[in-house]
């Protein structure tokens, strides 16, 4: 049995770290000596098969009251955590999703946080130890009870104006929470160009781009036809009339010559996840040559 329980083991591990060779080390040992007694026990015959795999299941989310199951392995399984939306909670359940979510994981994101949700998190009661940060444009909180994961890779944020700041924000924190170096310029649109080329040479190293722009969303494409990181094209709310709203700005980069990918209108989260994993996995296949 014990020849069995290592087989199970490695072949869950090596599988585990082939999905995502970017997990935080110390969630990992500590799945892992978790698994390790659990399967311990059942070579032992101290619990049976079913309530082996019940607990295995059991592992793969965390019930919060009847009102959510948080993805607690989501990092270590794809490397991008779950964040929590604020947007349409209850200020109680908010309170107790995140404080469970950071009691899981050692971190919580929480995204499009109001003034009177970001209220109930001032005043709570936080674990020993903990550090809140609350960014104010991008409408985000971040609750840490562990060390900052190491930064590997780089990332850059565009904005084409000041309008579109808040969202390029929200991408920023995402990709400095996911463990990435980020350099950020804002109001370089192409109505003044000229404004542009400086900041692409200061970010000429940086692994993947996010370009945050409303109105008619020009800027991704021109970003995409000058560097050759990948660019993640981020449309953004603002503009009005006709195409208003990051419509036109969405059509836009999806008719872009230049390849580029792109996000839904205001998806700063989406958009700052995806360029902090191609970052991280360029700088991971580097650190192994």
């Amino acid at each position: 049995m014990d020849v069995k329980i290592e087989v199970y083991e490695h072949l869950f591990f090596d599988i585990f770290a082939g999905i995502n060779p970017l997990c935080s080390a110390v969630y990992f040992w500590a799945v892992q000596e978790n698994l390790r007694e659990l399967l311990e026990s059942f070579g032992r015959g101290e619990v049976d098969l079913e309530e082996a795999l019940c607990r295995i299941k059991g592992r793969s989310f965390l019930a919060v009251g009847d009102v959510a199951k948080l993805d607690i392995c989501r990092a270590e399984r794809i490397g991008i955590p779950e964040a929590i939306l604020a947007e349409g909670k209850d200020k109680a359940d908010l309170l107790a999703i995140s404080l469970a979510h950071l009691q899981a994981t050692g971190s919580v994101i929480i995204t499009r946080v109001s003034a009177e949700q970001r209220e109930v998190f001032q005043s709570a009661k936080l674990p020993e130890g903990c550090e809140m940060e609350h960014n104010i444009r991008a409408r985000t909180v971040v609750i840490r009870s562990a060390k900052p994961q190491a930064k590997m890779g780089f990332v850059g944020i565009l904005a084409a104006g000041t309008a579109d700041i808040p969202v390029a924000e929200e991408a920023r924190v995402v990709a400095y929470e996911m463990g990435c170096n980020v350099l950020f310029e804002y109001d370089v649109g192409v109505a003044g160009i000229h404004r542009l080329f400086p900041c692409l040479e200061r970010m000429a190293d940086v692994d993947a781009y996010v370009v945050a722009a409303g109105r008619e969303g020009t800027l991704p494409a021109v970003v995409a036809g000058l560097v050759k990181a990948p660019v993640i094209g981020l449309p953004v709310s603002t503009g009005y009339g006709l195409g208003g709203g990051g419509l036109a700005a969405l059509y836009s980069m999806l008719q872009s010559c230049s390849v580029l990918t792109v996000v839904n209108v205001d998806a700063g989260f989406v958009a700052g996840a995806y360029a902090a994993k191609i970052a991280r996995q360029k700088a991971y296949g580097q650190k192994q040559l």
